[in-house]
């Protein structure tokens, strides 16, 4: 016989549920809310008495505050008294002469007594404009600060006084440095007075314009051929020519050598006036040549040969004027700057050497600008 349990489970969960929905539904009776009370009362009135203790200890505490408030005001206050004291007792100290104030020297005696070391009157000046509020020269009780707030003032006058001779120091010392640097580089730069072998070599670069103006002197040269200096330019203008290109390669050689700052300033400038005075040659040449040109091929006019070398003949003269002139100078050890015009371009034109001690950078040559470099920068602006 078989038994089934799902409909007993089902009726036992039935009941059950029905009996705790009517003990729910019902109101406590009175004993029981008697018996509750009971029950809680001693619980509420623990907790107020606890309370009303907290309370207590918290009125004993802020009294305790109160009390270490006023105790900590009352000691400041005798600290603040001690030390007016003290100041005042050595106020009186430094007060020598009892006038109600400290001068400079009564100040600078009193610090040097208190601290056994002498003072320089540069710190004891520099303390007394700190302190003397009122700017009348002297300290009164309220801007004496006593010896202890001195001693510190003068320990960080001394610390930036120590601060100050490290930096001066060390810009004495660069100077140094930058100034020795500079000396190196200027005698790279020989502006000395020249020597004697320096004033002969420095009359050499007018063989330059001599041999290229010998053109002008055939004439002179023909009808004085047996003096022995002729002969002796003969002898030169031959070796000049018989190297090609002769004139250009004394041309650039000049003027590479004229910018070399260990040569002597003499032998520099001569080198640049020589080249002038060659590029001068051009231009007598250039005249007489267009006079010609115009006077027989346009106008069918003869040049008269004595006029032709009348005007060689001057050019030549001239040359050889300024070209002895400059020998001499040199010779004498003078720069021969008082040839026209000449002389002030080749000044213009002279390399100025500068150095850059922001870069310590060697010695070079300024360069020179030209008129276009202006509109240059213009545009790149």
């Amino acid at each position: 016989m078989q038994f089934s349990l799902v409909p007993v489970l089902w009726a036992t969960l039935l009941g059950s549920s029905a009996a705790f929905t009517g003990i729910a539904s019902k109101p406590l009776a009175a004993s029981q809310c008697r018996q509750f009370q009971l029950r809680t009362g001693p619980v509420l009135k623990a907790s107020a008495e606890e309370q009303s203790q907290a309370d207590d200890e918290i009125e004993k505490l802020k009294t305790m505050a109160a009390k270490l408030r006023a105790e900590a005001m009352a000691l400041e206050a005798d600290r603040a008294k001690e030390l007016a004291e003290a100041a005042e007792r050595a106020f009186q100290k430094f007060d020598t002469n009892q006038d109600g104030e400290i001068s400079l020297e009564e100040l600078k005696a009193g610090l040097e007594k208190a601290f056994k070391m002498e003072l320089p009157e540069k710190r004891v000046q520099q303390l007394m404009n700190d302190f003397d509020t009122n700017q009348d020269g002297a300290l009164q009780l309220n801007e004496f600060v006593g010896v202890d707030k001195f001693r510190n003032a003068l320990e960080q006058l001394a610390r930036e006084e120590k601060m100050a001779a490290q930096e001066a120091q060390k810009a004495a010392k660069v100077e140094s440095e930058m100034a020795k640097f500079l000396e190196e580089q200027m005698e790279l730069i020989n502006d000395r007075d020249p020597s004697t072998s320096e004033k002969v070599i420095s009359t050499l670069p007018y063989l330059f314009p001599l041999m290229d103006g010998l053109q002008f002197g055939r004439f002179l040269l023909v009808e004085n051929a047996d003096n022995p200096l002729v002969a002796i330019v003969a002898i030169l203008f031959a070796l000049y020519k018989s190297v090609p290109f002769s004139g250009f390669i004394a041309f650039i050689a000049l003027n590479l050598l004229s910018s070399n700052p260990s040569i002597n300033k003499l032998i520099r400038f001569n080198m640049q006036q020589a080249i002038f005075l060659d590029i001068f040659l051009f231009f007598p040449g250039l005249l007489g040549a267009l006079y010609i040109l115009v006077a027989q091929n346009m106008a069918g006019i003869s040049v008269p040969p004595a006029v032709t070398e009348i005007g060689s003949d001057a050019v030549f003269f001239s040359l050889l004027v300024a070209i002895g002139y400059a020998t001499v100078s040199s010779l004498l050890g003078k720069e021969p700057d008082q040839i026209p015009i000449i002389s002030k371009l080749v000044q213009d034109r002279m390399p100025r050497f500068e150095v850059d001690m922001s870069q310590f950078g060697q010695v070079q040559p300024r360069k020179e600008e030209t008129p276009g470099d202006d509109d240059k920068k213009d545009k790149k602006d």
